[in-house]
């Protein structure tokens, strides 16, 4: 697996292995899966997925907190890395979360093809 420590490593990873696709998919299923009927086009580039995701996640904490903790259980993202989040302005805050999200739905989708 490979080590990502940024957006910009994570989106190198998704490009090289052609799993864009396959990231859009898995975002979709986890937001179906927790209630929230958010749609991320499946033809959006990374760029365009990760400031669609901001926006999304950034409306989700200010005026439906408990949509956005179902979303983060669903994804599955560990408390550890949550943790490390300790800026007190939220854009920051938001686009920390992306970072982790956009991690962890690789990180599933890398396993599912992996081990498949």
């Amino acid at each position: 697996m490979l080590k990502l420590k940024n957006l910009i490593v994570l989106q190198e990873a998704v490009e090289t292995k052609n799993l864009e696709l396959k990231l859009i998919e898995q975002l979709n299923k986890d937001f179906h899966l927790s209630g929230i009927s958010k749609f991320f086009d499946v033809t959006s580039s990374f760029e365009n997925l990760k400031d669609e995701l901001s926006v999304t996640l950034l409306n989700l904490i200010q005026f439906k907190y408990d949509d956005y903790l179902n979303l983060i259980y669903r994804i599955d993202l560990s408390e550890k890395e949550l943790a490390i989040i300790t800026n007190s302005n939220l854009t920051d805050v938001v686009n920390q979360l992306v970072f982790l999200i956009l991690k962890r739905e690789f990180q599933k989708i890398w396993f599912k093809q992996y081990y498949k």
